[in-house]
């Protein structure tokens, strides 16, 4: 089981930056991909990004690419989600989430471990 602490979330202007962490404990050595997701009330929750620890490869949603970017500490068990140009559309709670079964989808099912999220929020 992996247990999974998000931090960094806060409020922003449109235009600003926000570097989002995932630390993970406990059996991260079954980890094969740690995703991004995020919900905004009244929406589903989406995968934003997601990346094979292992290889370092990442894949981004089409509405954060280019202005998203996923970085790993591995001596710190922790992976960062920088956020970069946020628009008002960013706002959501934000949510990591470790996949032991490949890394392919942002599909929420193959991810069994969640962190409690951190919301970000941004105004116009």
């Amino acid at each position: 089981q992996v247990q999974l602490v998000e931090s960094g979330g806060a409020s922003v202007q449109a235009g600003g930056s926000l570097r989002l962490a995932c630390a993970a404990s406990g059996d991260t050595g079954s980890t094969q991909c740690v995703g991004w997701f995020r919900q905004a009330p009244g929406k589903m929750r989406e995968g934003v990004a997601r990346m094979n620890p292992r290889k370092g490869s990442t894949v981004y949603a089409d509405s954060v690419k280019g202005r998203f970017t996923l970085s790993q500490d591995n001596d710190k068990n922790t992976v960062y989600l920088q956020m970069n140009n946020l628009k008002p559309e960013d706002t959501a709670m934000y949510y990591c989430a470790a996949s032991g079964s490949g890394c392919y989808t942002f599909t929420t099912s193959p991810y069994r471990s969640w962190g409690q999220g951190t919301q970000v929020t941004v105004s116009p």
